[in-house]
């Protein structure tokens, strides 16, 4: 090779390299040969590089043979290249052909179409049938879901940080709420961040001081101030911009999602997934563990998928969980049978929501069959730590039917409902939800039976909430009217109440018996007891209630008193 042209190629590829990592530092694309990106990163660099060589050797291809390449004379071409001696950037131009021809064919026999079996096992030895009413103990109230979505913690979350002035002006509220288990309850966590590059340069040296936490049981919002401030962040730049603070500690690692998490000591940390295609080279994605990010000093650490910590809630998150037990339900009986007949073919609904126990978030989502699109055949849990799967066979009303009919009952008012879950009430497998207003504000509860989605009730609190529903489980003859009067063992208080004076209220078409006693109020669903009519003033009776709010005992039942 002569001298000239061994400098032009040098050029060309010393240009090359710094164009393709100066775009690198900015795409952050992973170096790994399951990951389609690297394949065409590699195939443009060829061109790029070859581009850059005929550049600087003067020895363009010819404007008819681009042409003749364009319009699919391959066959031609490549008998010519027979007689034409082959050079560096024609082999580069061929090997980005060939690169990018490979990873079609390496995708297309990566798909289900051949590889059915093997998508469905992805999850299916993961998945488990299991009894609801076995696993599940009878709710009276509720705190162990999440439900809360993440627009209304996004309106309640900006309180927090609108009361702090000194905050407010520098930093933003981060909208990606991360759903996560605080001590068994059910808790909304999400960073600030800077509002915009001139805050980040203001603000680079003390960094970011804390973060929002909203409860989306108690429909509540806080701000917590950090001992240690965040120095990495989405909204960080250069190299404390925390993709890629991680992309350039680990070049090979395919991330998946990133979620802000609090440890059990306290620090904000950020938890990446790391994927792994299990179906040759771009088919079946899974994850294989987790890069652990400390958002204030920066160190990193990296866990197998079997071996992350506890306190870690998010591994799978909720898309990837519906999208593997799709494939089960769909491919578990061949590709072609999810095309044609379709037997026993199932997915899940488009939604999801959270729930927390063994100490972890759990997935939940209902699953239909693909030829249903108003019913459900079951539902599933997904622990999104270790991706478990529980599948509970108990058919019932699609979760959108029965948001609609929860929204039916308060039509008068325009609230819409939220994703619902499923709790026990009474042995009785129930979906609950909330009812938002338009300003996204959670104002009622709505418990509606899975399967028989037209025994609704709701109300403004939990505790009335169920007991208007146990009054019409036993309309309905589901409980008996004993069952329908029980309340939570150990939650119930046991009184002797002289009754000043007693008045009768309609609430959303139920009948309540309101009886002051001392400054007390006390007040009973009519359907529990109808005799509560036959109470006069002055009467003596002994009570058992539950305290709702300071002052006020909701009545689960009652006994008149001698004189």
């Amino acid at each position: 090779m002569k001298q000239s042209k061994l400098w032009a190629y040098t050029k060309a590829l010393l240009l090359t390299l710094i164009l393709f990592e100066g775009a690198n530092y900015f795409l952050l694309l992973p170096l790994n040969i399951m990951a389609m990106e690297t394949w065409i990163y590699v195939a443009a660099f060829l061109v790029v590089f070859a581009f850059f060589s005929m550049l600087f050797s003067a020895k363009l291809p010819k404007a008819d043979t681009v042409q003749s390449l364009l319009e699919g004379n391959w066959m031609r071409n490549l008998r010519g290249l027979r007689k034409r001696k082959v050079t560096l950037p024609g082999a580069c131009l061929a090997a980005a052909v060939l690169a990018v021809v490979i990873m079609m064919l390496l995708q297309l026999f990566s798909s289900p179409v051949f590889n059915a079996k093997r998508y469905a096992n992805i999850a299916g030895s993961r998945i488990a049938e299991r009894d609801f009413i076995e696993d599940t103990p009878v709710s009276e109230t509720i705190d162990d879901i999440a439900l809360m979505d993440t627009e209304s913690a996004q309106i309640i979350g900006s309180r927090a940080l609108g009361s702090l002035n000194d905050l407010v002006s520098q930093f933003e509220i981060n909208p990606m709420y991360t759903q996560i288990n605080l001590g068994g309850r059910p808790m909304k966590v999400t960073p600030l961040e800077y509002a915009d590059f001139f805050r980040y340069w203001a603000n680079r040296d003390e960094g970011i001081p804390g973060y929002i936490q909203v409860d989306p049981v108690q429909n509540t919002s806080e701000y917590i101030q950090l001992e240690a401030p965040m120095v990495y962040a989405e909204s960080s730049y250069f190299g404390k911009d925390l993709m890629r603070h991680l992309r350039y500690r680990y070049r090979t690692a395919i991330f998946g999602n990133v979620y802000f998490e609090i440890g059990e000591d306290g620090q904000p940390y950020y938890v990446a997934s790391v994927l792994t295609n299990r179906i040759l080279l771009f088919g079946g994605t899974d994850v294989k563990g987790v890069v652990i990010c400390n958002a204030a000093t920066g160190d990193t650490q990296y866990y197998d998928v079997e071996n992350v910590p506890t306190w870690v809630d998010i591994v799978y998150n909720g898309d990837l969980l519906a999208q593997q037990y799709d494939w089960y339900g769909l491919y578990n009986g061949g590709y072609f049978n999810s095309l044609f007949a379709q037997v026993d073919c199932r997915r899940v609904t488009d939604d999801y929501g959270y729930k927390m126990f063994d100490d972890d978030v759990w997935v939940f989502t209902g699953v239909t069959s693909v030829v249903s699109d108003e019913s459900n055949i079951g539902f599933v849990l997904m622990n999104s730590r270790t991706g478990e799967i529980r599948y509970y066979a108990i058919p019932g009303a699609e979760e959108y039917s029965v948001m609609r009919s929860a929204e039916g009952e308060v039509q008068h008012l325009g609230y819409s409902a939220s994703f619902p879950s499923v709790i026990n009430i009474d042995g009785q497998p129930t979906y609950i939800m909330v009812l938002k207003d338009k300003g996204g504000l959670v104002r009622q509860y709505a418990l509606t039976h899975v399967e028989r989605y037209n025994i609704v009730a709701t109300g403004t609190t939990q505790e009335e909430t169920i007991a208007k529903y146990r009054a019409k489980l036993a309309e309905n003859q589901l409980i008996s009217g004993a069952d329908a009067q029980q309340e939570a063992e150990g939650e119930l208080l046991e009184q002797t109440i002289q009754v000043d004076r007693i008045e009768y209220l309609v609430q959303d078409g139920n009948s309540y018996a309101y009886l002051v006693s001392d400054s007390a109020i006390y007040r009973m669903l009519v359907s529990l007891d109808p005799t509560i009519i036959l109470v006069e003033e002055g009467d003596r009776l002994r009570v058992s209630v539950l305290e709702e709010e300071e002052g006020i005992y909701s009545i689960a039942s009652f006994e008149k008193q001698g004189e």
